[in-house]
Order: C-alpha cells, then structure tokens, then sequence
C-alpha cells in the first residue's frame, strides 16, 4: 500500500522561507517520479515543481521558478521542497504526488497515481 505523507508546512512571513518534506512508503522509491501541486481557497489545483525517478532535470511553474527548488533522497524515500522569497499568493495546501510518466507530462495531475493528505502553508505578516 503506497503512502505519502507530507509534513513542514505553518505560518511564514512573507519574504520567508519554509521547507516541506514527503515521505513515501509501499513500493520502490527511486523508481518514481514525484511533483508537488497546491490548491489555494477557490482555486483549482495547480502544478507547483516535479523531479522525475532519475533525478536529473527539474521542472517549475512559472510562478514559483527561481525561489522554489523541489529535490529527492532516494535513501530517505522523501522528496522535499524549500521554498525561498515565499508570497501571500503562496498561500495553500501543498500536496506531494508520485507517478511514473514521460517527463514532459509532469505538469498534469492526471499522469500521477498516488498522492499525499496535504499539508498548509500560510504566508502571512
């Protein structure tokens, strides 16, 4: 049985940082691609960072290019996402997801089958 359990999430002032973690269970790890999604009060879902299974390259949305980064360890099963620079409109539960899919599929949350309870991040002063 797949788990995803994410944990970090709280109350940062914007301008901060926060890191949130989630941590897999119930089949290989390594072998899977992982993304982060939010959804914000009456919005829709929406893509935020994925890593594929390999590890190499790396993919954002645009609003959170350059003060996101999301990155894996593998031996800790646990894909994590430090978020710098953090904005009011950051504000939402963060989900973690994990797929196996062609790379360029990543921004869509229909190529993942397993995902995570969710965790809130609030970006307030």
């Amino acid at each position: 049985q797949v788990q995803l359990v994410e944990s970090g999430g709280g109350l940062v002032r914007p301008g901060g940082s926060l890191r949130v973690s989630c941590a897999a269970s119930g089949r290989t790890f390594r072998d899977y691609s992982m993304g982060w999604f939010r959804q914000a009060p009456g919005k829709e879902r929406e893509f935020v960072a994925a890593i594929p299974w390999s590890g190499g390259r790396t993919y954002y949305a645009d609003y959170v290019k350059g003060r996101f980064t999301i990155f894996r360890d593998n031996a800790k099963n646990t894909v994590y996402l430090q978020m710098n620079s953090l904005k009011s409109e950051d504000t939402a539960v963060y989900y973690c997801a994990q797929g196996s899919y062609e790379d360029y599929r990543c921004y869509e949350a229909r190529w993942y089958d397993y995902w995570g309870q969710g965790t809130q991040v609030t970006v307030s002063s």
